[in-house]
């Protein structure tokens, strides 16, 4: 399936104490360019977002937003672990008893103490889990819109290519013809130019005239080119820079044909291609 590498994908999952939230948006690049946007809780887990990012994408400038936002259903709470303070207490009574001279805890030491105040927020190994699950149902509503934009561009290409086709097929018949017109009016020409003309003479240089000004090897190459673009197509995949490299050997052909071009209808054909294949490339460009 052929991809587009324009995507978009937006998540949003509660959880307790906040609710995150993650954006993919990509746009087209030469290359893979990730950029993330995390805070500070999440700076831990980069390197492993950024690889499960690049198992699913390979080309694109993409930006990764994750964001953790407080909602006013989920606000974080404390609660006093009030068994565990009279433990403590207790214990530090007993130490006071045996060490009259040890000072007492104060109620922040008591608060700073792990365990005596619990809160509803999540440990950061479940955070970490509920955020690559937000990314791979992410990467998976972004995917499937890159497919679909890539559908549209793939019926975008193959109108193109038919079109390019349609040319050619319709100058290719017209060639045998086309050269027998101007060699004539050529002929025609030298000869009130010139007296005494040799017929063998002019046969063997319109012989290697007509070679140089044909043009049906570049016909049949761009018709080539065509069907391994058609197949491209077809198959899907990372096609992107495949297709690039062939428009550029499309537009080769294309050049050399109105090079050659000894009249109008192949002059025509020439520039209608190269406008053909303009189009084409610019939607190339967003192709993964």
């Amino acid at each position: 399936m052929i991809q587009s590498m324009t995507g978009f994908a937006a998540v949003s999952r509660e959880f307790a104490g906040g609710v995150l939230t993650l954006e993919l948006r990509a746009v087209n690049h030469r290359y893979l360019d990730i950029q993330m946007r995390l805070p500070e809780e999440l700076r831990v887990i980069e390197s492993q977002l950024r690889e499960a990012i690049a198992a699913k994408v390979s080309r694109g400038k993409l930006e990764c937003r994750i964001g953790l936002n407080q909602s006013e259903a989920t606000q974080p709470t404390l609660e006093l672990n009030r068994e565990y303070v009279a433990r403590l207490v207790g214990v530090a009574a007993e130490v006071q008893a045996l060490a009259p001279q040890a000072k007492g805890l104060s109620v922040g030491e008591l608060l700073r103490w792990p365990g005596i105040l619990q809160t509803n927020t999540l440990a950061p190994e479940e955070l970490h889990r509920l955020c690559f699950e937000s990314l791979n149902r992410g990467l998976a509503d972004f995917n499937a819109s890159r497919s679909r934009e890539g559908e549209k561009l793939r019926d975008i290409l193959n109108e193109r290519v038919a079109g390019m086709e349609q040319i050619i097929t319709s100058v290719k018949p017209r060639l045998p013809e086309i050269l027998d017109n101007y060699m004539n009016k050529l002929s025609a020409r030298l000869r009130e130019a010139v007296d005494n003309v040799d017929d063998d003479r002019l046969k063997q240089e319109f012989a290697l005239f007509a070679q140089k000004i044909d043009v049906d090897e570049e016909l049949s190459r761009l018709s080539s080119h065509l069907s391994e673009v058609k197949r491209i197509l077809k198959a899907g995949g990372q096609a992107g820079k495949r297709l690039d490299f062939l428009m550029q050997e499309l537009n080769r052909e294309a050049n050399t044909l109105g090079s050659k071009s000894v009249s109008t209808e192949t002059t025509q054909a020439s520039v209608e291609l190269k406008v053909l294949i303009e189009q084409m490339r610019e939607q190339i460009q967003n192709i993964e």
